[in-house]
């Protein structure tokens, strides 16, 4: 199970991130690449992909940077978690840049679905705070508790993120575990 993030396309990429996540089950010949688009899907096209493009493709000419990196009957233990996870997103025809839901969304969902991943996400994952219409989720790595108005305002208190305060789909934030400051459009320092 791996799960990457790119620098978003157009202007976007000055403040943000595109994320997805991916597997390949023992024995597989491939991976499967999952990820929330908007593209079309005013059209009627589903903002879920599969299998788009490789599991590791640039995103529009963007490296993608390697968040998670899970082997073993460690992740074979949660591949099938991360696809009924993908089956029950609950905005699979969906897709606003922002505040939410995005593909940020999409893979903080994932990942707060199956916490034994661990996966947080970076500052710059403008929409990885939109929990929906409940103000509180446990954070994207599921080792501690969100607060989140609608992805426009709220706190992330969690080991693994730290402390990170959203404005307006922006994050700001230190952690001890490495010592970092989080800032928008920059990320992690």
């Amino acid at each position: 199970i791996q799960a990457y993030a790119a620098r978003a396309v157009g202007w976007r990429r000055a403040l943000a991130v595109h994320s997805w996540i991916v597997v390949k089950p023992a024995g597989a010949d491939r991976y499967s690449r999952y990820e929330v688009m908007g593209w079309g899907v005013g059209n009627g096209a589903p903002a879920v992909r599969v299998d788009r493009t490789g599991p590791d493709n640039y995103w529009f000419g963007a490296h993608p940077e390697l968040l998670l990196d899970l082997r073993g009957p460690a992740a074979e233990a949660q591949v099938e978690k991360v696809k009924a996870a993908v089956e029950r997103y609950p905005y699979p025809n969906s897709y606003v840049t922002w505040p939410g839901p995005n593909s940020n969304t999409f893979t903080a969902f994932v990942a707060r679905e199956v916490p034994e991943l661990g996966l947080a996400l970076p500052p710059t994952a403008i929409g990885k705070d939109f929990i929906g219409f409940t103000p509180f989720a446990a954070a994207p790595s599921g080792t501690g508790l969100q607060l989140s108005l609608f992805g426009l305002a709220g706190l992330t208190v969690a080991m693994k993120e730290g402390l990170e305060l959203n404005l307006l789909g922006f994050t700001f934030g230190v952690s001890a575990f490495p010592p970092t400051l989080k800032l928008p459009g920059i990320g992690s320092i």
